[in-house]
């Protein structure tokens, strides 16, 4: 019986700490992608894409600074599809 009540406290305590986490998750994706973009910077070939870039990141962080989660969903949006082009150009960049 004492397994079965620590298996349901350690279960339950799981499950409460996943939420506060998953509540928080979109928020997270959002600095994160900002960082990766940021850590990519270095990589950037022409001014161009440079340009490019900067007026995302400002897109993404007005996004951001809204403080919903509709601006935190477009923050994501934003930098995914930066990410992406960051990649796809530096993969023709190295073919």
């Amino acid at each position: 019986m004492k397994r079965s009540v620590l298996l349901g406290l350690f279960v339950t305590a799981s499950m409460m700490a996943s939420t506060s986490f998953a509540a928080n998750n979109t928020d997270d994706l959002c600095e994160v992608n900002l960082q990766t973009i940021a850590n990519a910077k270095a990589q950037i070939q022409t001014p161009e894409q440079q340009a490019r870039v900067d007026a995302s990141v400002q897109q993404a962080k007005a996004h951001q600074a809204m403080g919903s989660k509709e601006g935190t969903e477009k923050c994501i949006a934003e930098t995914t599809q930066t990410i992406q082009e960051l990649r796809n150009a530096n993969k023709d960049g190295k073919n």
